[in-house]
């Protein structure tokens, strides 16, 4: 015979899964996004000395450091990513970037009224889990206005295109260019790259000028 203590009971344990279930939704769903612009730190020939080092040049070096902590990343930086797997890492650098981009082609070219910009980009398998992207998918171009741009399928005459298909082991490394198509009179400002086809919590930002 089911009693009336029995029943609050059975609901406040149903009503106790409920919530569990949500909670555990929200927490696969909902991640802490972060847009990083801190270039990564390079060992100075300082760095790589000795401890053997005058007072006076450590507080230097300190120094240096402090300055850097504020720092925004730029093209020729690299940034340090995560994707959404554990074990999944790249340093990315923004090598270089080319103005009005010229197609390697005589059958593609830009819209009327647009232009391209490429960003050369490489990407070091940091972690110890291999890497399979297709990194046009997490990269994304905005201008001075906030205006944002998605890549675009293009060769050009800088060189070859980041492949649409890179697998990395740990240790690997892939080079291309990447490139983005804007109003002629867009002043391009930054790109950003992620990871996971873009999908990753972790965004780098690199400003262009």
């Amino acid at each position: 015979m089911r009693t009336a203590r029995t029943t609050r009971v059975r609901n406040v344990a149903a009503a106790v899964l409920v919530l569990g279930a949500l909670t555990g939704l929200t927490a696969c769903v909902g991640g802490d996004d972060e847009v990083s612009t801190k270039p990564k730190a390079h060992a100075s020939a300082d760095e790589k000395k000795t401890d053997e080092q005058p007072a006076a040049d450590s507080d230097a070096n300190a120094e240096e450091a402090d300055a850097k902590k504020d720092e925004v990343a730029k093209v020729g930086d690299t940034i340090e990513l995560t994707g959404m797997d554990k074990g999944s890492k790249l340093d990315v650098t923004a090598v270089k970037v080319v103005d009005n981009a010229k197609s390697s082609d005589e059958f593609t070219a830009p819209e009327s009224g647009k232009r391209w910009l490429a960003v050369q980009f490489q990407l070091v398998n940091t972690g110890t889990k291999a890497y399979a992207d297709s990194p046009q998918n997490g990269a994304q171009l905005a201008d001075s206005q906030g205006q944002q741009f998605q890549t675009t399928f293009a060769d050009i005459t800088a060189g070859p295109s980041m492949s649409s298909d890179v697998k990395l082991r740990p240790g690997a490394k892939a080079l291309g260019w990447i490139t983005f198509e804007l109003p002629k009179a867009s002043k391009a400002d930054v790109v950003q790259f992620a990871m996971d086809s873009g999908f990753s919590d972790k965004t780098g930002e690199w400003k262009l000028k």
